[in-house]
């Protein structure tokens, strides 16, 4: 899908791990099933709740138009209504930015891990596996995130 730089289902495996820090805010600790990448995400658990086991689909897409367009800078319903919106069929987005990206500086390692960490107006993430699925981050790259839940 044009526009989308990562896509994968993650289960969630520790909730708060370093303990409680904000009222309305989670820390999840998550495993990818396809990519085997690990994530740290903080969500706003008073409009989304997760609970440990929950799995979900997380979608990293640099645009919510579907045809894969760069989002106009103002808000056009009628655009929206025209081409369609990732967003619709999500439960949970955000929009954020890349602010930092670590590589293993061994490059001979044919493992070779990178980390991508973004953040959501303060609500912070890490994504880190192998280096192959995370090459299309670019520091300051502005991104969204849509996450679903599964329901089994």
């Amino acid at each position: 899908m044009a526009g989308v730089v990562f896509e994968d289902i993650f289960n969630v495996k520790d909730i708060d791990r370093e303990g409680k820090k904000f009222d309305r805010v989670v820390r999840l600790h998550c495993d990818s099933e396809s990519f085997k990448m690990d994530l740290i995400l903080d969500i706003n658990s008073l409009i989304y709740p997760m609970e440990l086991g929950d799995k979900f689909r997380l979608v990293l897409a640099t645009t919510l138009r579907e045809d894969g367009y760069p989002d106009s800078q103002y808000w056009d319903p009628s655009e929206v209504d025209a081409v369609g919106s990732r967003a619709d069929s999500f439960d949970y987005v955000m929009y954020g930015k890349v602010y930092r990206l670590d590589g293993d500086d061994d490059l001979s390692d044919q493992s070779r891990r990178l980390a991508a960490y973004l953040s959501f107006g303060g609500l912070l993430m890490r994504l880190q596996g192998d280096a192959n699925n995370l090459h299309n981050f670019e520091l300051n790259q502005e991104m969204y995130i849509l996450l679903k839940k599964i329901f089994m």
